[in-house]
């Protein structure tokens, strides 16, 4: 790619009402998020997510449990199409693995990396094609999101107050304008939501 046009860095997440990404009981305190994971609007959402990636860039936990779950889906022939895209592009796309504790790759086309997350995208915002996704890990979106490195975000809104967990838009943050490229709304009172970094 020409230095004009960069890959981007997009990220993904789904967020409660009160900015939450998971519920006080700690991460596996999904009550107020799964109800909303399988509806049509998030099953469209996800499609948009990994449309133009070619990169996903995930955390340790997320790539451990990811490993677990949607290969089974992609060789699922009743699985739900969107979900069995998903699954094959994951399966299938360059795969960067930020941890400081694995010592190999847990994935095929995967590469584990020891470093800042924003000294990782730096580096791959200058080889290859393709948008590079930070694929549900909140750690890294945060990272990024205070180094004003993310060019997209893709958020779920679920129609759910948590009242405790931990919040993905925490105070210090640089501040950024944003517009919203995209809007839907689900049969549930989820909303899909597209912003682009305004630069």
């Amino acid at each position: 790619m020409t230095a004009s046009s960069p890959r981007k860095v997009t990220a993904n997440i789904v967020l409660t009402l009160d900015g939450r990404y998971h519920g006080p009981g700690g991460s596996t305190d999904m009550a107020a998020i799964v109800p909303y994971a399988t509806t049509e609007v998030a099953r469209d959402h996800l499609t948009h997510i990994w449309a133009e990636a070619t990169t996903a860039l995930l955390g340790r936990v997320n790539a451990e449990g990811f490993l677990g779950f949607w290969p089974t889906v992609a060789a699922d022939d009743s699985a739900d199409p969107r979900d069995r895209g998903y699954a094959k592009w994951l399966i299938d796309a360059e795969k960067v693995v930020l941890s400081a504790t694995l010592t190999e790759a847990p994935w095929a086309r995967t590469r584990v990396v020891n470093a800042p997350a924003a000294d990782v995208v730096t580096e791959l915002k200058t080889t290859g094609t393709g948008d590079i996704l930070v694929n549900t890990s909140p750690t890294i979106t945060k990272a990024l999101l205070a180094a004003d490195l993310l060019d997209r975000l893709y958020l779920l809104i679920t129609p759910e107050i948590a009242g405790g967990g931990q919040r993905l838009f925490e105070d210090g943050l640089p501040s950024s304008h944003w517009i919203l490229t995209h809007q839907q709304v689900g049969e549930l009172g989820e909303i899909a939501l597209v912003y682009d970094r305004a630069r």
